[in-house]
């Protein structure tokens, strides 16, 4: 039996989010401002209630901190909370949910459902709470975490579920214990159709696919000089002399970081001076996994000088994560991306958009994202990733190329304004 002896756990309102100009945007315009402007004028004062697990560390509350500001710039009264004083079990239990939903062996036990019943619960009574002060509104749960929240919505209330995660390959008892949840849902968004097959009692009319997008105006994103992100890097004794390779991703066995060093070794024998950087900072409240696996990581990288690993963002001193993040995809030869499984995979997204070339794990989030060969290099093991490592570093033109056309792929089709379109097209419909 589990005793709880702290306080109740709580929905909190994320506040710090800066307004946004949107006019910022325009030289990105596909053509989707025109709708944009058209849609949300049949939105204008709808509350939009974005609920998930954390505030910062992963790509959900990274895209809500921009998708939050820019539909209230739109006229919408879009409101973010997240989860304050959640039990630690909690997190603990919603990683593991997060595995076997990506095809781990093995299933919750009566314990773990217990905490995340109770938590959900508990949280569901401070939801009942906000949502009692408007008389309407949509509500978007995104991700597993929260899902049980919807026995504590009421039925003026269409909803959504975002499930960001790849779900090509669930363990079964998992998706069946949620099975009831995600069937009450008004609309379920995926990141690919892929997903679909996963859920067949599901009606396919409720399922909608909405890539998942980046801000390019934010400090992770916008354009930095090489200089700038070269002096950054110099601090931390990367050689600007020498060819770069990095990963950014947290800390997961499902990002394949061992798999990476072994290619990055397997890739000095042909090119000795190779520099390794792996970046996860360990900030995700939702994610206790992570301390383990950067242990083995660091263990696996034995004490190799031109392998570089970040998990601690106070090391940085007064250099912010994404201004790092930003200097890392500025300065480095190649970006990897060796995921094992990607529901989207956004680091992705962000390299593309830097113009970078990029060697990506073949799953369905990268597949979504790069065509062989025309936009980035997708392998399958840490022996093709050497062998596409060794190509690119030899292959100066190559490199320009792929990350040319990178750009140009991001640019248009992984956007924030796009992927705000597709969500004010379902907001429409459900109001």
């Amino acid at each position: 039996m589990v005793l709880y002896t702290k306080s109740m756990s709580n929905l909190v309102e994320i506040k710090d989010l800066p307004p946004i100009n949107i006019n910022q945007y325009k030289d990105l315009d596909e053509g989707y401002f025109g709708e944009l402007s058209e849609l949300s004028k049949q939105l204008l004062d709808k509350p939009i209630i974005h609920i998930n697990a954390t505030a910062s560390g992963g790509g959900v509350a990274e895209m809500l901190r921009s998708q939050v500001p820019f539909e209230r710039a739109l006229g919408l009264k879009s409101k973010w909370y997240t989860i304050d004083n959640a039990f630690p079990d909690f997190f603990a239990a919603t990683k593991k949910v997060h595995n076997l939903l990506q095809g781990e062996v093995g299933e919750l036990d009566d314990e773990e459902k217990s905490i995340y019943l109770k938590t959900n619960k508990e949280l569901g009574n401070s939801l009942e709470k906000i949502l009692s002060e408007l008389r309407s509104g949509i509500v978007i749960i995104h991700d597993p975490q929260l899902l049980a929240l919807i026995n504590h919505i009421p039925h003026n209330f269409p909803l959504i579920f975002r499930l960001h995660i790849d779900i090509s390959t669930p363990n079964h008892k998992t998706l069946e214990f949620f099975r009831p949840y995600i069937k009450r849902f008004s609309y379920v968004v995926l990141s690919n159709k892929a997903y679909i097959p996963s859920m067949p009692w599901l009606n396919e009319e409720k399922v909608k696919i909405i890539y998942p997008a980046i801000d390019p105006l934010t400090d992770k994103n916008r354009p930095l000089s090489e200089k700038i992100a070269w002096d950054m890097l110099e601090e931390f004794e990367i050689n600007p002399l020498h060819p770069l390779i990095t990963q950014v991703s947290r800390f997961d066995p499902w990002k394949d970081p061992l798999g990476v060093i072994h290619a990055y070794y397997l890739a000095k024998n042909e090119i000795p001076d190779l520099q390794l950087v792996l970046s996860g900072f360990i900030v995700a409240q939702d994610d206790p996994e992570a301390e383990k696996i950067f242990k083995i990581v660091k263990k696996h990288a034995k004490g190799d000088p031109d392998i570089f690993l970040f998990a601690d963002p106070e090391k940085l001193g007064s250099i912010s994560n994404d201004v790092f993040i930003n200097a890392l995809y500025t300065a480095s030869t190649i970006v990897i991306q060796k995921s094992i499984r990607e529901g989207f995979g956004l680091t992705i997204t962000e390299a593309m958009f830097k113009g970078k070339p990029l060697i990506a794990g073949t799953t369905l989030g990268s597949l979504a994202q790069i065509k062989h060969e025309k936009n980035g290099l997708l392998v399958s093991t840490s022996e093709e990733t050497s062998e596409a490592i060794i190509k690119l570093i030899k292959n100066e033109k190559l490199r320009e190329k792929l990350g040319k056309e990178a750009h140009r792929t991001a640019s248009k089709n992984f956007t924030i304004p796009k992927m705000i379109l597709e969500h004010l097209k379902i907001y429409n419909e459900l109001s």
